[in-house]
């Protein structure tokens, strides 16, 4: 006889979860509280949609925070796993030259989702549309909408962090498990804008620019891209992939200090050559000209240099190389990329399952893991939904 699954969540780690379910072992009910699936997928999808990223596995695993937590999951269906399983529903991808990884030109998100959901309809998987889990009833069993009441064998949770309410992500789930005894870490912004305290002759000018080809140390962590100039403050892949660093420094000071290597392709010692030996007059001129610094790069400078400083080559090529910027803070929750906090590691096993809950499991952005953009957090919520999937597969 088939066992009952019910996953409460219709995300990416939802979806290839049910994917991988063996349809002859169970009945697989998806409950999504939206009336369609994939929402957050989808507008994910909107500023470019990369599927994952293509480095090698062992640096993979290193980019999330803890990196253990993951490591079986993602060896157990890794990124060229994905690309290849893709492929098979008909969604080819490239590598761009950011090393991530794309559906080929003209392939769109609802595309690739719709792709999914075929898999799905030919597993015979359910999906229950706008049910909203409101807890458990006296015997365990699922409550949704506060009436209607669902037993299940096996239960999986896929609720989603913090950010993008919009999409249904709304992360109200978490007192519900804090009443139950489950520990549970607040949510906070991650992969999203810090603020800082730029003087207004500054911004007034640079807002909206970026600053390309830099690289961003804070702590013992360097991340190498490109941010943009806002009015808040920084945003952009260089800085979010040094969120928990961030996020550290302004928990335990309530501020943070980030370096800028404004040409992260040449040593100090080759800046400070370059600026001495150039036949032009002016200092900005030297930097534009020389070293193909940007007017926003060269105006940052200025702003947070005094003159002597900036009109001192050594020390010049100094500050070039190190810039310090004080973060003030982080931008809301609801627009950040991602969250933090959700379901401590601690309450789960090597399965993902609740330690005092037997055969309820949780996986996806409600876990408390951090990962940078680029398509790792999509790659851990699909490693995760497979893992799972193998493991019920076996164990029943």
């Amino acid at each position: 006889m088939k066992k009952s699954v019910s996953i409460i969540g219709g995300g990416p780690a939802a979806l290839l979860l049910a994917a991988f379910l063996d349809p002859q072992q169970f009945n697989v009910t998806i409950y999504e509280k939206n009336k369609t699936l994939g929402r957050k997928f989808l507008v994910a999808g909107k500023g470019g949609f990369n599927l994952t990223h293509s480095e090698p596995i062992a640096q993979f695993i290193e980019r999330y925070t803890p990196s253990h937590f993951l490591k079986e999951s993602l060896l157990n269906f890794d990124n060229q796993d994905f690309q290849k399983w893709i492929d098979l529903m008909g969604i080819p991808t490239y590598i761009g030259s950011s090393k991530r990884v794309y559906p080929e030109s003209g392939i769109k998100p609802i595309a690739v989702l719709n792709a999914i959901l075929d898999v799905l309809k030919k597993r015979r998987v359910a999906i229950q549309y706008q049910y909203i889990w409101t807890g458990w009833n006296s015997n365990q069993d699922l409550v949704f909408n506060d009436n209607i009441e669902i037993k299940s064998d096996y239960v999986i949770f896929a609720l989603g962090g913090g950010s993008w309410k919009v999409t249904g992500s709304d992360g109200t789930w978490l007192n519900l498990f804090k009443k139950k005894g489950i520990d549970v870490v607040p949510f906070k912004a991650s992969n999203c804008a810090y603020g800082v305290n730029w003087r207004d002759d500054f911004i007034d000018l640079y807002e909206g620019n970026p600053l390309k080809n830099i690289a961003i140390s804070c702590g013992d962590k360097t991340q190498k891209g490109e941010v943009v100039i806002t009015r808040f403050g920084l945003e952009g892949n260089a800085i979010y992939a040094i969120s928990p660093q961030i996020r550290e420094e302004l928990n335990s000071q309530q501020k943070a200090s980030i370096f800028l290597d404004l040409k992260p392709t040449l040593s100090q010692d080759d800046l400070h050559q370059k600026i001495k030996k150039s036949n032009l007059k002016k200092t900005s001129e030297k930097l534009q000209k020389e070293l193909k610094m940007s007017p926003a790069q060269i105006g940052l400078l200025k702003t947070y240099l005094s003159k002597e400083t900036y009109l001192n080559t050594e020390l010049l090529a100094q500050r070039i190389k190190k810039l310090r910027i004080e973060i003030t803070g982080s931008a809301l929750l609801d627009e950040a990329i991602s969250t933090t906090g959700g379901i401590q590691l601690n309450a789960l096993d090597e399965n993902f399952e609740l330690k005092k809950m037997k055969n309820n499991y949780c996986i996806g952005e409600m876990i408390d893991l951090d990962a940078p953009t680029g398509g790792y957090l999509l790659q851990s919520c699909f490693s995760m939904g497979v893992y799972l999937a193998r493991h019920l597969n076996v164990i029943s």
